[in-house]
């Protein structure tokens, strides 16, 4: 059995998150607005990914650290930053063990990311680790209502996760963020909707069957049957949700989170 680090570094490696984290930059752009980021305060982004919120702390003058699991999706950031001409440090490492010093940063965020955590628990204790006293968590996570919670959870019906694994969007929800971070802690959350727009509902399942990295782990696991019975249930989602007729204009809901430890 392949190792936990390396299953993770795969999942997000295969498809094309590229194209997948371009459709998540305005998630990024809302939650540095959420967090009130600073110029020259100490900002650390962690899974980074395609470096979005990463950058949008650079353009707001904050001094960047990225930190990514994934190497290709870290030298597509640090393309990206160089491009736009922001100064943003790139890092390989895991979520779990971050490797940077604790009570370094003023913000540390994460969009997407450190919710797929495979500890849950060990994860949230490293961003309470890194965090200086009187800083900022801010995470952007898909709730367990909304499609990306309703699409992992079909995911993790059709190939069981490892045992104990909990669910990603538990970081979605008021009563899974208090048992990742406790009781000293003052969370503040909101609901927002992130719109997802496709050609045709087709589209829309054959491009994320293709692109994104846990549903791809999930169709190449699968035998043919599977795969078409995936499919299937991950296009009746899109119907229920879709509101663009012959297009696809669908809600993807996440909640926006500020943590003060």
């Amino acid at each position: 059995m392949a190792e936990p680090e390396t299953v993770q570094r795969r999942t997000w490696a295969i498809g094309d998150y590229r194209s997948v984290g371009a459709r998540f930059l305005f998630a990024a752009e809302l939650l540095a607005e959420a967090a009130g980021v600073r110029a020259e305060e100490a900002h650390l982004d962690v899974a980074t990914g395609t470096g979005n919120t990463a950058l949008a702390g650079a353009r707001r003058g904050a001094r960047v650290t990225a930190v990514d699991l994934t190497p290709d999706l870290l030298e597509h950031a640090r393309r990206r930053a160089a491009a736009e001409g922001l100064e943003v440090g790139f890092l390989e490492g895991d979520a779990e063990s971050l490797p940077v010093p604790s009570g370094a940063y003023d913000l540390v965020t994460s969009t997407f990311g450190v919710m797929f955590a495979r500890d849950q628990e060990k994860a949230a204790s490293e961003l309470l680790r890194v965090v200086r006293p009187g800083g900022r968590i801010a995470l952007a996570c898909w709730t367990p209502s909304g499609y990306m919670g309703r699409m992992l959870a079909l995911n993790s019906k059709y190939v069981a996760p490892p045992p104990g694994t909990r669910p990603e969007s538990r970081w979605g929800t008021l009563d899974g963020l208090r048992e990742l971070f406790g009781p000293d802690v003052r969370i503040e959350a909101e609901r927002r909707d992130l719109w997802w727009r496709f050609s045709s509902p087709a589209e829309h399942v054959r491009a994320w069957s293709e692109t994104y990295g846990p549903t791809v782990m999930a169709v190449e696991a699968l035998d043919e049957s599977g795969r078409a019975a995936l499919v299937a249930d991950l296009a009746e989602l899109v119907h229920e949700l879709n509101t663009g007729g012959e297009t696809v204009l669908m809600p993807l809901e996440y909640l926006e989170i500020v943590i003060r430890p």
